[in-house]
């Protein structure tokens, strides 16, 4: 890290006031609002006894094989089944089909060789309009650590899993390749743009490319990536791992909405571009019972939708993916994802699974936050659960630094030159976009989404100790055996194995 001084700049900056949610509607396409449900589904939606987050996807099928492999000649019999195949993901034994006639699942289910054919749905897989935006004014340098990297000092979650104690051991991820699963990215952002790798970056969203376009500050996907992997650059923020390339894959909507079968895309792009780490800081909590919303083919008419039962939708598409992550697992990628934002007991409720940290060979990260630390950076305990933070014995791998907003107080603070809120500085502070590429932007936010990329940055400094490659086994053998150990002794359904440690992580034997 440089030691040079900036003269005082002002700069305007967001302040971002939301958890990272991943619920909600939102009435674009196929999705809808219990504002806009036909009669029939209303009371069902509003009861809370269907998921009003999650929609069949009209036209859009999975098939999965009954190998891991597809069977040969499977496009072929698709067309004549009245399909077209839109994507291939044979290594897992998957394929993604359009097709207009209503009855393609009976068709389909008969060729041999197929396990199963179900519906692709849609999520709202986050929350976008939940962001409430707040500016203020920046006229200092960050004084504590001294670094030139101006709002390093804001980034309490480093301090957290000791990540500047890993670099000063000589390990910052160099020759390790992460991959971002996610919303659109700022690929202009200053302290990104030297670490993206372009030409494995990739959007899977119908009309959209892979930059950032909503208007406003914010970038959930540019957020994340820049927590994994931002630049030691003097600039602004710092990554947990500074040096680790960035291949960034759009799977989402900028609106937070996606297909279940653009984020298996995603995954197989990722492991085929040579990914070692994969984040994944999205998820949705899919009911067991498979109650959804049924667009019926005509999405700009909501009154004819209705309510569907599928349980074996919910099962089949747990397997298609983790068939897709095991698929990434077994060709050297670590997959990381975020545990979830309900306050979900999962020892207790077993109504939901929650994916995609609920598929097989996924690590699954809880969050953890300071109260109040702006008032005491040196002693304040960073380590409690935050108070959204799914958990539970089989829900939670880690733990890791994702920030809470449930401090009491209104007192004012400043870190780094920056006077705010104390309850502010309990957030994740990283970067953003705001649509123009001759500012980088910043904003605070909150979530087991701001958990999960400092566990891959992690990751990416464990694979980066180890010479740049690492089977994913021995990567979570070692996160395993260097985590702190914070709640009951061994697994517990607070932190998993522990709350991550960077340095340890690099440097025992």
């Amino acid at each position: 890290m440089d030691m040079q001084k900036f003269k005082p700049t002002k700069v305007v900056f967001p302040v971002l006031f939301a958890v990272a949610g991943l619920f909600g509607c939102s009435q674009e396409e196929d999705f809808v609002s219990a504002d806009n449900l036909g009669q029939s589904a209303v009371s069902a939606a509003t009861d809370g006894s269907v998921a009003t987050n999650v929609t069949f996807r009209g036209r859009h099928y999975i098939v999965q094989s009954t190998a891991e492999k597809l069977p040969a000649g499977l496009e072929n019999q698709i067309r004549n089944a009245n399909g077209k195949v839109t994507s291939l993901l044979s290594q897992a034994g998957v394929a993604t089909v359009y097709s207009e006639d209503p009855n393609f699942i009976t068709k389909a289910s008969k060729i041999s060789g197929v396990r199963s054919v179900v519906r692709d749905i849609n999520v709202q897989w986050l929350k976008p309009e939940d962001q409430k935006v707040v500016e203020l004014e920046d006229y200092g340098t960050p004084p504590a650590s001294g670094d030139n990297d101006r709002y390093f000092d804001l980034q309490w979650g480093h301090a957290a899993i000791k990540a500047s104690e890993a670099w000063n051991a000589g390990y910052r991820g160099q020759g390790v390749r992460v991959a971002v699963l996610d919303t659109g990215f700022d690929t202009d952002h200053a302290d990104l743009a030297p670490n993206i790798d372009m030409s494995a970056s990739k959007s899977f969203v119908t009309g959209e490319g892979l930059t950032y376009a909503l208007s406003g500050v914010g970038s959930h996907g540019t957020h994340t990536a820049g927590t994994i992997a931002a630049a030691d650059n003097g600039i602004g923020t710092i990554g947990v791992a500074p040096e680790a390339k960035l291949i960034l894959v759009k799977v989402l909507r900028d609106s937070g909405s996606g297909a279940f079968s653009w984020i298996m895309e995603g995954i197989v792009h990722a492991t085929q571009q040579g990914a070692d780490v994969i984040n994944m800081s999205i998820g949705a909590a899919i009911p067991r019972n498979g109650k959804f919303l049924d667009d019926n083919d005509t999405p700009d008419d909501p009154t004819d939708d209705f309510i569907v039962s599928d349980t074996k939708a919910v099962q089949e598409l747990l397997n298609a993916l983790s068939r897709v992550t095991k698929y990434a697992t077994k060709n050297g990628v670590t997959v990381i994802a975020s545990a979830g934002n309900e306050a979900n007991n999962g020892n207790t409720d077993k109504s939901l699974v929650h994916l995609p940290s609920g598929a097989g060979s996924v690590i699954s990260i809880s969050a953890t936050a300071p109260m109040g630390w702006a008032l005491n950076p040196a002693t304040t305990f960073m380590d409690n659960l935050s108070s959204y933070s799914n958990y539970g014995i089989s829900d939670v791998t880690f733990a890791a630094p994702g920030g809470d907003y449930i401090y009491p107080g209104n007192e004012i603070a400043t870190i780094g030159g920056i006077r705010q809120y104390v309850y502010v500085f309990d957030y994740v502070f990283s970067t953003g976009s705001n649509l123009d590429p001759t500012k980088a932007s910043y904003y605070w936010s909150v979530g087991t989404s701001m958990a999960a990329p400092h566990a891959a940055g992690v990751a990416a400094l464990i694979v980066g100790a180890n010479g740049g490659q690492m089977a994913p086994a021995l990567v979570l053998a070692r996160m395993r055996a260097t985590a702190d150990d914070l709640g009951s002794p061994g697994r517990d359904p607070l932190y998993g194995y522990g709350r991550l440690n960077a340095f340890r992580a690099v440097t025992a034997n």
